[in-house]
């Protein structure tokens, strides 16, 4: 079984920074995709970042609302993706989810998906 757990959130006046964590855990063999997702009050999930395998090293992507602001990163030998916030604004608060796919030590796919942690942003 593989489980994901996100952390780093808080509460941060704007023009702030944070950096999330999401560390995965479990019968692991590699992980393929990581994105982070986030949902305001209110407002569906959206997808924030993503971050996927390629032969020549991970590929990157960004929502327009946080681009240039926000880096998508991991670290293949911790199991652990991060999401650097700068330039935090208002409207990027909301709960910030994790979702990474693979594949476990059976060589079968998974999804799955993180608890979630809230970042909420003053003005």
């Amino acid at each position: 079984q593989v489980q994901l757990v996100e952390s780093g959130g808080g509460l941060v006046q704007a023009g702030g920074s944070l950096r999330l964590s999401c560390v995965a855990s479990g019968s692991i063999f590699s992980i393929s995709g990581v994105n982070w997702y986030r949902q305001a009050p209110g407002r569906q999930r959206e997808l924030v970042a993503g971050l996927t395998d390629a032969r020549d090293g991970d590929i990157t992507s960004y929502a327009d609302s946080v681009k240039v602001r926000f880096t998508i990163s991991r670290d293949n030998a911790k199991n652990t993706a991060y999401l650097q916030m700068y330039g935090l604004k208002p409207e990027d608060t909301g709960v910030y989810y994790c979702n990474a796919d693979g594949r476990n030590t059976r060589w079968m796919t998974f999804s799955i998906w993180g608890q979630g942690t809230q970042v909420t942003v003053s003005s």
